[in-house]
């Protein structure tokens, strides 16, 4: 019996093992990509899920899932701490969600599929990685920006309109401030990203332009 109970302490504590390797894995991609959740939150994150699971497996008898259903539960109030309001967009969704599919891994090595945990890890990484290509793909053909820029008169106004197009530009008015000094107007505009460099290249000599950011 003693024996049993040993070798049953060894696999968890192989377990545990390979939760915190397969975490530190993840969490060295985000690491180095510098997000706001790095290597210690995901090693943490891995770790706790897989020590959850083997406890309630070995404490629900009758009832084993009710403890592991609780993590999505933790782990859903931990992403949403990563999420924050950028300038003009949501950031930290894909860190959150990082986070959310490392507690999975985790609970796949707690339930004992090590295999599954490594070939979601491998995926997750993937993810991560290699698609950024694809990403940065996207963003160059398909680039949105916003852009805010004080002119002098409505005929200015209406004059930049005819410059987006003429750099292949897709405009859409978001708002504009009048006072008798200047005239404050915000587009979003579309385009490839190269078309938005020479567009900045153009804001910076044009003698009409009072102010611009985007």
């Amino acid at each position: 019996m003693d024996f049993l109970k040993d070798h049953s302490v060894q696999n968890e504590l192989l377990l545990i093992f390979i939760s915190v390797v397969l975490g530190l894995f993840i969490g060295a991609e985000r690491e180095y990509r510098n997000k706001s959740a790095g290597l210690r939150t995901f090693i943490l994150v891995c770790f706790g899920s897989c020590l959850f699971t083997i406890l309630s497996i070995k404490i629900g008898v009758k009832d084993p899932d009710r403890l592991a259903a609780n993590i999505i539960t933790g782990i859903g109030f931990l992403g949403a701490g990563v999420i924050f309001k950028g300038d003009n967009k949501i950031d930290g969704i894909t860190t959150a969600t990082t986070i959310w599919a490392t507690a999975s891994i985790g609970m796949a090595v707690g339930s004992g599929y090590v295999y599954l945990s490594l070939l979601g890890t491998v995926l997750v990484l993937l993810i991560l990685s290699s698609l950024t290509y694809l990403q940065n793909l996207i963003d160059n053909n398909h680039k949105i920006r916003e852009y805010k820029i004080v002119l002098n008169t409505f005929e200015d106004v209406k004059n930049f309109e005819n410059l987006f197009k003429d750099y292949h530009l897709k405009f859409f008015l978001v708002r504009q401030k009048f006072s008798p000094e200047n005239i404050a107007t915000t587009w979003i505009l579309t385009g490839k990203h190269s078309n938005h460099d020479q567009f900045i290249e153009k804001l910076r000599s044009d003698k009409t332009v009072n102010a611009y950011e985007f």
